[in-house]
């Protein structure tokens, strides 16, 4: 061993990279101290964004900014979490064997699976809680459809629908307004709920994403940095078109930035549970275990939370985010160019994670 170590270092010698440098700098504390520096970069400069944002965004136009989030998310899954979780991480000094466990890649496989289906039964409860109007999802596909019916009690208030014209009263002054019918105060209100519905999925959801950077910063620095870049790429559009649904909602702007940043605080939440899971839950990558863990294999709970993070970032960057990419419209020409325009942006998000 002393051997192959010794061959290791002299034929790779370390080197230093500028990128590196950077996650040295941005993170040079321990695990713990990382994973809360890690969420507060996420949730303060994506939420500080929304103060340059228009209020009259559209989600849609978010599209080549999702395939971008989604590149580096499946880039960060498939090239870090999973060799992480089934192999471990390569040190530039150390040569390392992996145990062969059949049990521990079970283990593995159901903590992976767990958190898929975790965000699908988060994203089907939504659903039905909006009564079928599309759940939430960190690509907010589901924004366009309320953004559209929005859109449409709005012009239906400014237009006026034919039971409101008939319906006109006269006022003090002598003029007429219409009076608001039964129909649009559901629609009025449906979409309200929908707001506040966004809120408590973002919120649970920010929850996730702190327990993937604590969980991700224990199992190495590299692979917190990594996971942190990105959680901080998918943040933005995820943000921007939560801030656009508020809006439409009847939210104000401010009042739209502060509900963000309240919902922040889940991140911080997740943060501190999944320290908390890891230290007193056991490692068995940092840990002195004494004795089998679970199902007598050398895993801790700990070393559950990587996988289950792994599952959540599948379905978000699959399930969650791929519908909306194969949405077309009748104008082939223009259709192909923002096809080829999303797949250079995910290719880059991925390209950037493989780098």
């Amino acid at each position: 061993m002393q051997a192959l170590n010794q061959h290791k270092v002299t034929a790779n010698p370390t080197t230093s990279s500028l990128t590196s440098q950077i996650f040295a700098f941005l993170f040079p504390g321990s695990p713990a101290v990382n994973a809360l520096l890690a969420t507060l970069y996420i949730s303060g400069p994506p939420n500080f964004l929304l103060a340059l944002c228009p209020p009259n965004i559209d989600p849609s136009s978010l599209s080549v900014m999702v395939a971008f989030a989604v590149g580096g998310l499946l880039g960060d899954t498939l090239f870090h979490l999973l060799p992480e979780i089934f192999l471990g991480e390569d040190e530039h000094d150390k040569v390392k064997f992996v145990m062969v466990e059949p049990n521990k890649n079970l283990l593995l496989g159901v903590a992976i699976m767990v958190g898929f289906v975790t965000f699908v039964a988060m994203d089907k409860g939504l659903r039905i809680a909006t009564g079928g109007g599309g759940g939430h999802d960190h690509s907010h596909g589901h924004s366009h459809e309320k953004v559209e019916v929005a859109a449409k009690s709005t012009g239906a208030e400014a237009n006026g629908s034919k039971d409101s014209l008939r319906a006109r009263k006269p006022a003090a002054n002598g003029t007429t307004t219409p009076a608001v019918t039964e129909s649009e105060k559901e629609i009025n209100a449906s979409v309200k709920l929908g707001g506040y519905l966004n809120l408590i999925a973002d919120f649970t959801h920010n929850i996730t994403d702190g327990l993937a950077l604590s969980s991700s910063f224990y199992a190495s620095p590299t692979i917190g940095a990594t996971t942190t870049v990105a959680v901080f790429f998918h943040e933005i559009p995820h943000e921007v078109g939560d801030f656009a649904l508020l809006i439409q909602s009847g939210f104000s702007k401010r009042a739209a930035m502060g509900a963000q940043f309240v919902t922040a605080v889940g991140a911080f939440i997740g943060t501190c549970i999944g320290i908390a899971v890891q230290e007193f839950g056991g490692n068995s990558a940092s840990a002195d275990i004494q004795g089998p863990g679970l199902m007598g294999t050398s895993l801790q709970w700990g070393d559950m939370l990587l996988p289950f993070t792994a599952g959540t970032f599948l379905y978000v960057g699959t399930v969650a985010v791929i519908p909306e990419l194969l949405e077309t419209g009748p104008n082939k020409a223009q259709e192909l160019k923002k096809t080829l325009t999303q797949f250079a942006a995910m290719f880059t998000g991925a390209g950037i994670m493989l780098a």
